[in-house]
């Protein structure tokens, strides 16, 4: 009875083993990041943003195949630190934040509304955004 225990264990762990590693591979889940104060992560179904997402702050937007985005409140709390497939989008109306993209030629970018060109900007191109609603 013992061994028909483990075995039935063994199948039941290499089976959930199985489940996860396709889980894992890329192209096989959607990662998402919850709503956080005033930053959103669309899924990539949704390929466009409403007006007023591109109205705040910063608004990246993955054209390409992929990019690493960094965005972070200087000397706080991190927004966003993740791989962004093609059709992410996010947004968020901090009034001052870093921004990293590791693949700038891969990404749409819109700061206060107005599109930024970062299309030709080196991998791991960094600037600083600063809200408009805060310096008025």
């Amino acid at each position: 009875m013992a061994i028909a225990g483990a075995i039935a264990l063994l199948v039941i762990l290499v089976v959930l083993g199985g489940y996860f590693f396709y889980r894992s591979l890329p192209g096989n889940s959607e990662v998402l990041v919850p709503n956080e104060s005033g930053g959103s992560l669309s899924a990539p179904q949704q390929l466009d943003a409403s007006a007023t997402e591109k109205q705040k702050a910063l608004y990246i937007r993955v054209v390409g195949e992929s990019s690493d985005v960094l965005v972070r409140v200087p000397g706080g709390e991190v927004l966003i630190d993740t791989t962004m497939t093609q059709g992410e989008y996010v947004s968020y109306d901090k009034p001052r934040m870093d921004v990293t993209l590791g693949d700038p030629s891969a990404v749409e970018v819109y700061v206060n509304g107005e599109p930024k060109d970062v299309s030709n900007e080196e991998p791991g191109y960094t600037f600083t955004v600063e809200s408009e609603s805060e310096s008025e």
